[in-house]
């Protein structure tokens, strides 16, 4: 793909997501991703969709309201083994929502780095941290093909449902590497291709700015996290996901290509524990 296509692409995401923050913030729908984005008025209706995404009721009390916006399709934070002190990313950090769960395990003595590519999730994310009194949080503006921290910044980088937004993935891993300690590991919650979606499903902009067309096959996913230099990789598709994959595009059959999966790697070299790296 070349790089005006790329840009092309992420474009039209940043503007579907701007729509999505616009109307959060308004309490309304959310435009081209309203399918599956969970914006609502309906603070019953949003619960729904973050429960069922594995997150508990007790999750969503804890943070700022407006934070949880459902856009995700899992919870990495869940996989993620997270330790006081310890160094987080979330890419693709919209809201705030992963990144305040995460500030609360990694404590005062922890910090997290939320990056997204929409000023207007930045603004929102930043005034969420504010709200919240989240001293530990940041939200930086950036792409997450080329993060905007410096080399061995992270020990676990997170992401819920953004890397197949991605033009280039290869890219997100490469750099993914780069901004992890030596040990640091990858928990992702991402959606994967089972089989070979149609190209006109494919090409469909709703569809991807909606996290349903940019899906990677489970062996290339694998491929590029190797290339990148991780090891212990582990990508798990979950079958059931597909119900509430469904609901994103009722009638247009993606559930048959596409499920949600649990994305774990480690980047070699060392222990990833703030006090021993």
């Amino acid at each position: 793909m070349s790089e005006v296509i790329a840009d092309d692409v992420r474009q039209n995401v940043r503007e579907s997501y701007a729509e999505v923050a616009e109307a959060s913030n308004a309490g309304s729908c959310c435009g081209e991703v309203a399918s599956c984005c969970g914006v609502s008025d309906d603070t019953a209706i949003n619960t729904l969709i973050s429960t069922r995404m594995g997150y508990s009721e007790e999750d969503l009390k804890s943070v700022p309201e407006g934070a949880d916006m459902g856009l995700g399709c899992g919870n990495p934070r869940a996989i993620a083994s997270l330790k006081p002190g310890e160094v987080v990313m979330d890419l693709g950090s919209g809201g705030g929502f992963d990144a305040f769960l995460a500030a609360q395990e990694v404590g005062e003595s922890g910090r997290v780095i939320g990056i997204d590519m929409t000023p207007t999730m930045i603004s929102k994310a930043r005034k969420n941290a504010e709200k919240g009194k989240f001293s530990q949080v940041e939200f930086r503006l950036g792409e997450i093909e080329y993060l905007p921290v410096p080399d061995h910044t992270a020990d676990v980088i997170m992401s819920n449902c953004v890397i197949n937004l991605s033009p280039n993935k290869a890219q997100v891993f490469r750099d993914a590497f780069r901004a992890l300690k030596a040990g640091g590991r990858l928990a992702i919650s991402d959606v994967v291709a089972t089989c070979e979606m149609p190209d006109d499903m494919k090409n469909d902009p709703v569809l991807h700015a909606g996290c349903m067309a940019g899906a990677s096959m489970v062996d290339d996913l694998i491929a590029m996290m190797r290339d990148a230099g991780f090891e212990q990789i582990v990508v798990e598709p979950k079958d059931e996901t597909r119900e509430f994959i469904r609901d994103w595009a009722p009638g247009r059959g993606v559930e048959d290509y596409v499920v949600s999966a649990r994305i774990e790697a480690v980047k070699p070299g060392g222990c990833s524990t703030s006090s021993c790296c």
